[in-house]
């Protein structure tokens, strides 16, 4: 009998010890699974994908508008009506149209979008085939290179409501930085496309096109353009096509820069670091700077975020309704699009009649963005975007629940809409190298403050390089 029982302890501590074993194998290995997401091989073009291969050439492409057109543009402008602000009421409730009837009288005047377009072509622009879909990009080289150097590939990728315009400033810096005044050490090929949908890149045809089926469609972009290991940067809407491009793709991407960053993932830790983060804050390990961009955090979280996003509840569910409006009027795209350009690049500029909009940027300047979406028509396919990415809920796709493993740099500019602490990012971005609170600037960061985007994002790479931190990565 003791024998028997001794017998029949063996069994259950062995079994014990093959459940363990089996449980401890599950997570060194299945871990490393789930670490990359995958790759999204889908058919945006219109009807069934053909039984051909797609044509993968790369042809070149120009901004061209007609003059019939531009009559009709102004027609349109024309004929607009407005209503009559509230007394005092500045910004508080959208764009103000007595500052709006004045850019619309520019518009129409002194406007001279043939000029903007020669500045749109002063750089080569594509277009290839990628999963059904013509996608249109930038890609600028540089126009000199010390001998025995490359240059090193860079991914830039804009948001709504912007477009690959947000980065014509920034690229020189980028693809030539020694000319100004930034050094020769790390010289970049630029390449910026237009999302899908957004415009000159073709609109996908069927539904469920989110940001890892742009992340994917840019992913074959650079492999078909050549590159095997390269960089990748955004901001808003760039920011998560990029996150899951460094999650597909870790092996290629050598670093991941971020001028945005957003956590989906919220725990007791972060409730707590909100509640009590204003009087402890060495405790969740925030910063003094972090504490004041966060509190009170009422007025500059909570309040902020309900204030702020509105559009992305009508664009996450109905964006065709809204959008039929805006593509038919182009004073009512314009006011759409510049409320956005004054609230996120400083919420302050809300107390003010034009809305702050021409202290960090110029009329031609946001009239050219505008005139991208006016043209393309694309504002309706921009919005679906929305309802694409957040139709399932937050935190329920595989991507939020993976984490970012390739070196990261953020930089995190105070006028953004929502501050997000180290803190909090390093546990989505378990490699962040580089974490940098900007002097100044908002949401538009390469449009609004080019060369501090760019010393930013060349002194990240210079860190990766140096230390060959993406060969670590995997380590």
């Amino acid at each position: 009998m003791l024998l028997s029982k001794g017998i029949y302890s063996g069994i259950m501590l062995l079994e014990v010890l093959l459940v363990l074993g089996t449980l401890l194998i599950y997570f060194l290995f299945s871990k490393k699974k789930e670490e990359t997401l995958p790759f999204k091989d889908g058919w945006w073009g219109r009807g069934q994908k053909p039984l051909t291969k797609e044509d993968s050439s790369i042809r070149p492409f120009k901004v061209e508008t007609t003059e019939e057109e531009l009559s009709d543009l102004f027609r349109r402008l024309d004929q607009a009506r407005f209503t009559e602000p509230l007394e005092n009421s500045c910004f508080h409730y959208g764009t103000n149209s007595v500052h709006l009837r004045k850019i619309v009288s520019y518009w129409k005047n002194q406007f001279n979008w043939k000029k903007q377009v020669e500045i749109l072509n002063k750089y080569p622009q594509f277009k290839t085939k990628i999963q059904g879909l013509d996608i249109h990009f930038v890609h600028v080289k540089p126009p000199r290179l010390p001998e025995g150097r490359a240059a090193k590939p860079l991914l830039m990728v804009h948001g709504w409501p912007g477009s690959f315009y947000e980065f014509y400033k920034i690229i020189p810096l980028l693809t030539d930085p020694a000319s100004h005044g930034l050094g020769d050490e790390h010289i970049f090929e630029v390449i910026c496309p237009s999302i899908p949908g957004y415009g000159f890149s073709e609109a996908p045809h069927k539904k469920d096109f989110n940001s890892v089926s742009a992340a994917s469609v840019f992913y074959e972009l650079m492999l078909r353009l050549g590159f095997n290991e390269f960089y990748i940067q955004g901001g808003d809407w760039g920011w998560l096509i990029c996150t899951n491009l460094a999650q597909i793709a870790p092996n290629h991407v050598k670093g991941l820069h971020l001028n945005m960053v957003s956590v989906s993932k919220l725990g007791l830790t972060h409730l707590l670091s909100v509640l009590l983060g204003q009087y402890f804050p060495g405790l969740f390990g925030f910063q003094d700077e972090d504490v004041r961009r966060m509190f009170p955090f009422l007025k500059k979280g909570l309040y902020r975020i309900l204030s702020e996003s509105g559009y992305a509840h009508i664009q996450a569910t109905k964006p065709d309704t809204a959008g039929c409006g805006l593509n038919d009027s182009p004073v009512g795209l314009a006011a759409y699009i510049l409320e956005k350009f004054s609230s996120w690049t400083d919420i302050e500029f809300q107390n003010l009649e034009d809305g702050g909009l021409e202290r960090k940027f110029s009329l031609d300047d946001l009239l050219t963005n505008i005139m991208i979406y006016w043209v393309s028509g694309c504002i309706v396919s921009s919005m679906r975007f929305y309802k694409e990415n957040l139709q399932k809920g937050i935190g329920t796709q595989k991507h939020e629940k993976l984490t970012v493993q390739v070196p990261t740099g953020i930089a995190s500019f105070p006028n953004e809409i929502l501050h997000i602490p180290q803190a909090w990012a390093k546990k989505k971005y378990t490699n962040i190298v580089s974490f940098h609170f900007m002097p100044r600037g908002g949401h538009f960061a390469a449009f609004e403050e080019p060369e501090l985007l760019a010393k930013d994002i060349l002194q990240f790479v210079d860190k990766v390089e140096k230390e060959q931190l993406w060969k670590k990565k995997g380590e």
